[in-house]
């Protein structure tokens, strides 16, 4: 069945993409990012660091294998929109419970299809992530250049996505327990840390360190999350009181966030990185994985100077510092995603990293 464009997307400079409604249908001011990953659009769809995002797949067919329960990273999706070349609304997959379509109306996410993703991806990587409208086919360019020009991106994406309460998460014969500072956590990372034996307890991103050190924790954990690191602040204030008090273990945007609690600067990338096939060097192996990436910021590299951090991996395609260690703390980092969800696993050793130096504060306590 052909279908008649009913929305499109206006771009900042004035480039307009007509396509097709799926999903919810709501006008929406976005930033338009791309993922190049050819699989895993549900731990995508539900990770929480593309809050207030438009993402372009360019994998052009979505949707084919439907939604499994088992497969979300978080219960509340809250990514802006999804943008493909061909949506498919009948999925073949014996795990499959509904479908792609029907969870974004559920959540509020809009969806448009029959896009040149191809086009509008390399648009993304040649003049960056930018302001994007997705409207109806019949709103005029002028309107909806006016939108976009006096829309202001928000920036508590964070305590949007955090949890709101402090709970815990645990198995039978725990060993270690860690506090993961949520700031937008995705739930493999909980279960990466479960399944070797940590139990855990989940705290809001505002969390003072006060309140942190009297869960008395043999290790603290900051999680990924959406935006600019430096618009939480009171995160950053958290974990450099925390530093030195036990191990740490940052991902993503906790990672940068490790990066500005000791005096260092991040900086927004052109177009960011996300998707399954970035290889990282680990500069004490020598070793390259191959990791999973979703971020739009990095950490300056010229602002470790004086800092006590050191880099510990970088990325290949464009030398950005993709880990870092403090050795007296007991602190290190990673800007990739060690859990997958989607993407390789070449990295999962980091939580056993991160449970062996609980370990060794325990042996010497």
């Amino acid at each position: 069945m052909i279908r008649i464009p009913d929305r499109k997307i206006i771009l900042e400079d004035g480039q307009e993409y007509a396509g097709c409604s799926f999903g919810a249908v709501a006008d929406k001011v976005l930033e338009i990012v791309f993922n190049t990953s050819m699989v895993g659009y549900q731990e995508i769809l539900s990770d929480p660091s593309y809050t207030d995002q438009a993402v372009v797949m360019t994998y052009p067919l979505i949707g084919n294998y439907g939604m499994a329960d088992d497969d979300y990273e978080t219960e509340r999706p809250s990514i802006g929109a999804l943008i493909v070349r061909e949506y498919n609304d009948e999925p073949s997959n014996w795990r499959s419970t509904e479908t792609l379509g029907s969870v974004m109306e559920r959540y509020g996410i809009a969806g448009v299809s029959g896009v040149d993703t191809r086009k509008l991806n390399r648009s993304i990587r040649d003049y960056g992530s930018r302001k994007v409208l997705i409207t109806s086919i019949s709103t005029p360019l002028a309107e909806g250049l006016d939108i976009l020009r006096s829309y202001e991106m928000p920036r508590d994406a964070v305590s949007r996505v955090s949890c709101d309460r402090i709970h815990g998460r645990s198995r039978a014969g725990a060993k270690h327990h860690v506090v993961a500072i949520d700031c937008g956590m995705k739930d493999n990372i909980v279960r990466s840390l479960m399944s070797r034996s940590c139990g855990v307890t989940v705290v809001p991103w505002n969390t003072p360190a006060e309140e942190i050190r009297s869960l008395d924790p043999d290790g603290v954990f900051i999680s990924n999350g959406p935006g600019d690191p430096t618009d939480v602040m009171e995160t950053v204030r958290t974990v450099r009181a925390l530093a030195g008090t036990c191990p740490m273990f940052g991902i993503c945007l906790g990672h940068q966030i490790i990066a500005l609690a000791y005096g260092a600067k991040t900086y927004k990338l052109k177009f960011g990185h996300r998707g399954g096939n970035h290889p990282v060097k680990d500069l004490e192996t020598g070793k390259i994985e191959i990791t999973s990436q979703n971020h739009s910021y990095a950490v300056d590299a010229d602002s470790l100077e004086g800092t006590p951090l050191e880099v510990t991996h970088l990325n290949l395609l464009d030398g950005t510092v993709e880990g870092l260690r403090c050795a007296r703390d007991r602190v290190f980092s990673v800007q990739y995603h060690p859990e997958s969800s989607p993407g390789p696993q070449d990295s999962a050793h980091l939580f056993d990293r991160f449970v062996r130096m609980m370990e060794e504060v325990g042996e010497h306590a």
